[in-house]
C-alpha cells in the first residue's frame, strides 16, 4: 500500500515577536478632561472642550481612577509598579493629534517587569479618529484625550499560536478586573506586532510593526503573511527595511505605512502641565486587595475543586460573571457536573437569571419519585411467574438473565422502579 507524507515546511528562520497592546479603560471621563469617555457610535464631535480639543491655554488635569486602573492591571501581571511616575510629550504631527503631540508615558511609566516577558504598561491618552468618507478625511475628536493603556512586551513570541493565547488572557484579564470590555469590534482593545526573522531567535538588527489590528484572527493571518514576506526576502539575500506596515484583509497581504520611528523621533520631554504621579506602598496594597481571583487560578482551583474537565473549565471561565453564576450554584448544589453541563452543552444558566432557579429545575431532572415497596414485590413476583425459563437458567447458573428481569420488572413499573430495591427483591425470589 502506498503511502502520500505531507510535506513539513521547514525554514531557516525563527520568528521574534514582541507586542504592544492598546486598551482603552472604562473611565466615566477622559483621561485629562471632564468629557465623557463614552464615544463610541456617537454624533462625531458631541463630547469635547477645549482641553481634548488641544486648543491654547487648556490646561489638563489626571483621571484618577486611570492611573488605579493601571496599577490594578500590571499587579495582575507581577509588574513592579513604580511609587514615583510621570507623565511626558510624545512629538508627532498627524491629522488625529490636535496638540502636535501626545500626553503619554517614558522614562518612568507605573508599571514595569510584569510576568510573562512584560516590559512595562503605561498610561496615555487617544488620539482623535480618522474617518474617510467620499474621498475626503474628516476628524471626529469624540475619542481623543480617551484614557489609553498600553501594555509592551519582551520580544519573547516565536509563533502566532503563542500570541493569540497571551492576547485572549490579556483580555479576559481586563474584563475580569473591570478596567475594560477590550472589545475589539469597537476599538477598545488594538493590537500591534514587532516581527523579525532571525537564525537562532535572538533579536536581529531590524523590526517591522504590524499596526492597529483589530481583532486576533486578522492578526494571525498578518503575522503569517510578513514572516513568509521577511523570509522570502532573507533567503534572496536581501535586507528587510524598518517600517510600519499594516494589514489588507482583501488581499491577504501587508503593506507598507511608513518607515518606522525610532524614540528620538518623538523628542520625549516632561509633561510640563501636570504634576508627577506618587503613589505609597499602603495604596500599591490597598489596590492589589481589591483584584478577584484572576483566569488562570479559577482554572486551577475549578479542576482542583469541581473535578470539571477543561473544556468545561475553559468556557465557564472565559467570562467571569458566568463562573461566578457556577459557584453560586455549586454552592447550593453538589451536582458540578450536571451544573456545568446543564450550563455549556444546554446553556440553562440563560433560561435562569438565578442560580437558584437552575438548581431547582436540576431537582426536578434528578428526584425520581420510586414505587413503594409492595409494587416492586408483586411486579417481581408476576415477572418470575410469567418467566418461568428465566428462573430454569439461574437455577442451571447463568446469572445473566438478572439483568434481563430487572428490565422486566421497570417495564411493569414504567421505569420507577427503586433500581437497588428491584435487584434485592429479585434475588430474595430467585433464591428460594
Amino acid at each position: 500500500m502506498d503511502t502520500k507524507f505531507i510535506p513539513v515546511r521547514v525554514s531557516p528562520f525563527t520568528p521574534v515577536i514582541g507586542l504592544e497592546v492598546h486598551i482603552e479603560l472604562a473611565t466615566k471621563s477622559k483621561m485629562f478632561c471632564g468629557c465623557s469617555s463614552d464615544h463610541f457610535a456617537k454624533e462625531a464631535n458631541t463630547q469635547t472642550c477645549p482641553v481634548c480639543l488641544g486648543l491654547p491655554g487648556a490646561l489638563p488635569f489626571a483621571n484618577k481612577t486611570a492611573i488605579e486602573m493601571v496599577v490594578k492591571f500590571g499587579l495582575a501581571f507581577d509588574c513592579k509598579v513604580n511609587e514615583f511616575s510621570k507623565f511626558d510629550r510624545k512629538h508627532y504631527f498627524y491629522p488625529d493629534l490636535p496638540k502636535g503631540y501626545q500626553i503619554s508615558q517614558y522614562d518612568l511609566p507605573l508599571c514595569l517587569n510584569g510576568k510573562p516577558g512584560i516590559r512595562r504598561i503605561h498610561l496615555e491618552e487617544d488620539t482623535a479618529k480618522l474617518v474617510h468618507r467620499a474621498g475626503k478625511s474628516l476628524i471626529d475628536f469624540n475619542r481623543s484625550g480617551v484614557a489609553l493603556m498600553e501594555m509592551v512586551t519582551e520580544p519573547d513570541f516565536h509563533n502566532t499560536g503563542d500570541v493569540v493565547a497571551f492576547l485572549k488572557e490579556v483580555q479576559l484579564v481586563a474584563r475580569y478586573l473591570g478596567v475594560s470590555n477590550a472589545d475589539m469590534e469597537k476599538g477598545s482593545m488594538r493590537l500591534e506586532a514587532n516581527v523579525s526573522l532571525s537564525p537562532d531567535g535572538t533579536l536581529p538588527g531590524y523590526k517591522v510593526e504590524l499596526k492597529n489590528i483589530n481583532s486576533f484572527r486578522f492578526l494571525e493571518k498578518a503575522l503569517t503573511a510578513e514572516i513568509t514576506r521577511q523570509e522570502e526576502i532573507l533567503k534572496s539575500d536581501g535586507k528587510v527595511e524598518n517600517e510600519t506596515r499594516g494589514w489588507d484583509e482583501f488581499k491577504q497581504v501587508t503593506f507598507s505605512q511608513r518607515t518606522k520611528e525610532e524614540a528620538q523621533d518623538y523628542r520625549y520631554f516632561p509633561e510640563p502641565d501636570i504634576p508627577p504621579i506618587s503613589l505609597s506602598q499602603s495604596q500599591i496594597s490597598s489596590l492589589k486587595s481589591q483584584i478577584p481571583e484572576l483566569p488562570e487560578k479559577k482554572r486551577q482551583r475549578f479542576g482542583k475543586e469541581y473535578k470539571l474537565s477543561q473544556d468545561f473549565i475553559e468556557i465557564l471561565v472565559s467570562e467571569k460573571d458566568r463562573a461566578d453564576y457556577f459557584e453560586e450554584a455549586a454552592r447550593l448544589n453538589n451536582n458540578y457536573k450536571i451544573i456545568a453541563d446543564l450550563m455549556v452543552n444546554k446553556k440553562m444558566d440563560g433560561q435562569f437569571p438565578e442560580p437558584a432557579g437552575l438548581i431547582k429545575k436540576i431537582v426536578e431532572l434528578t428526584s425520581i419519585e420510586y414505587a413503594p415497596p409492595s409494587e416492586v414485590e408483586s411486579a417481581v413476583n408476576l415477572v418470575i411467574m410469567d418467566n418461568p425459563k428465566a428462573l430454569e437458567d439461574y437455577d442451571k447458573g447463568n446469572a445473566n438473565v438478572i439483568g434481563f428481569l430487572i428490565g422486566m420488572v421497570q417495564k411493569r413499573l414504567n421505569g420507577k422502579g427503586n433500581p437497588k430495591l428491584v435487584q434485592e427483591k429479585l434475588l430474595e425470589r430467585l433464591q428460594k
